[in-house]
């Protein structure tokens, strides 16, 4: 029997296919938690003994973790656990998985560069890609990284066309049987929008600026926060306030000497009597810029 996709009833989940919950056009980061288009991401899945995996083509069996495809964000889930929660339970990643990733992208760039050779929708060489400019034949621009940016620039012109540089001269070279090469055009078809996505997830590994975390968002950027909050009130004063902080120099002068008055009563003796029962010692400035002398007020 067969269901309403053409396939066998119950064989959802074999080898090559996706798993029902992976149908759509956006999955959820593992590690941003950003929710991207499958295009811009790289599925993951548990092999034997837990092992993980990179899917890049997105049909192993299984359940699959989605991660975005740049190298930090790799790096940041391989060190905050990421993994392991979305696995609930331990993961041993491959050695070398950024390696792996980027190589295997290069490879599958390479593999659709040679498809489309043998389709009859790639040519190579700086006429023949020119020509399929002109004419309008041309949907894609594979360049070598290692090539010259002037005559590069001189081939693109006005044309408008996406241009792919992350191979080699010597990569795209090995696809036509040749030693190196530098211009190569594709046709417009699904061949080209392949391209052009893995080259995307590849520049994006190949990328090695971090991604900062967004302060105040998550535990560490509430403790980031709350410690910037202490450095920036370490020096502030008490109070938004205080008398004897402003105005004239004077003034403060005058009322910190009032409040030391208060505070420690004159001995008798040559600083002046005691203060008497009921009263309340204080000073007095005298006239004329004469030294303050004690005083006596009635309660």
């Amino acid at each position: 029997m067969t269901g309403a996709a053409g396939q066998p009833e119950g064989m959802t989940g074999m080898a090559g296919q996706p798993d029902p919950e992976e149908k759509g056009p956006r999955r959820r980061c593992v590690a941003t938690r950003e929710s991207l288009p499958k295009e811009a991401m790289i599925r993951f899945v548990l092999g034997p003994d837990r092992v993980l995996v990179p899917d890049l083509s997105g049909r192993m069996p299984g359940r699959g973790m989605w991660l975005s495809a740049r190298g930090d964000v790799l790096e940041r889930a391989l060190t905050r656990g990421a993994f392991m929660k979305a696995a609930r339970g331990p993961v041993h990643p491959i050695p070398d998985l950024r390696a792996a990733i980027v190589e295997g992208l290069r490879r599958r760039i390479r593999d659709a560069v040679g498809l489309a050779r043998r389709a009859g929708q790639a040519v190579v060489g700086f006429q023949q890609a020119r020509e399929w400019l002109q004419t309008g034949r041309a949907a894609l621009l594979v360049e070598a990284s290692d090539g010259s940016a002037p005559e590069r620039a001189r081939l693109v012109g006005h044309h408008g066309v996406p241009v792919v540089s992350v191979l080699a001269a010597t990569e795209l070279g090995s696809v036509f049987g040749r030693d190196h090469a530098v211009h190569v055009a594709i046709a417009p078809g699904r061949l080209a929008e392949g391209i052009l996505a893995e080259a995307g997830r590849l520049s994006g590994m190949l990328s090695s600026a971090p991604a900062p975390d967004v302060p105040g968002s998550g535990r560490g950027g509430r403790k980031q926060g709350r410690d910037a909050g202490r450095k920036a009130g370490a020096g502030a004063p008490d109070a938004p306030h205080r008398a004897d902080q402003a105005g004239p120099r004077g003034a403060g002068q005058e009322g910190a000497s009032r409040k030391g008055a208060r505070g420690k009563a004159p001995q008798g003796g040559a600083e002046g009597p005691a203060p008497r029962k009921g009263g309340r010692q204080g000073t007095r400035p005298r006239r004329g810029g004469e030294p303050a002398v004690p005083v006596t007020q009635e309660r």
